[in-house]
């Protein structure tokens, strides 16, 4: 009878530790808490939001060599307008057409994939002319960066609007 007594007291705490523990890793609303980032994750993400800002501020000021050296020469573009895939020239050329006056980023994340690859979501508003037909354009982005020869570059990316 002790021994049995003895299992269900064992019993009890294993159950009240695991509790205890499982409490701990939540915040006060109840969601469990989203583990600390690795110092070497925090300096990617850094190193990918510096880029990426890097590339929508090239893009603004019509800076066609900044713009294109953070491209992979592989380069592949879906943008929101229904033309299909544009290759790395292509996305460039666009540069000298950009109306973009500022850009708002958002909710960017990066993912890494492997050490030398990383997926990059963010969200993206863009502000237009005074004069422009539409002021803004709301968009959410998914890119695939990948570092080559030590230095990260954009591979693909993928747009779609935000209504």
């Amino acid at each position: 009878m002790r021994r049995l007594v003895r299992c269900a007291l064992a019993a009890v705490l294993v159950v009240g530790f695991a509790r205890a523990q499982q409490m701990a890793t939540q915040d006060r609303t109840g969601e469990p808490k989203k583990p600390a980032a690795s110092p070497a994750a925090a300096k990617l993400t850094a190193l990918i939001e510096a880029n990426v800002r890097a590339e929508w501020e090239a893009f603004k000021n019509k800076d066609k060599k900044t713009y294109s050296d953070l491209l992979a020469d592989d380069f592949v573009a879906i943008e929101d307008d229904g033309d299909g895939m544009r290759k790395k020239t292509a996305v460039v050329n666009e540069v000298d057409h950009s109306v973009v006056v500022r850009y708002y980023l958002n909710a960017l994340r990066v993912t890494p994939l492997e050490p030398n690859a990383a997926f990059v979501s963010y969200e993206l508003t863009m502000e237009f002319p005074l004069k422009a037909q539409a002021r803004f354009k709301r968009v959410l982005i998914c890119e695939l960066w990948r570092k080559q020869d030590g230095v990260w570059k954009a591979h693909y990316y993928q747009e779609t609007r935000v209504k």
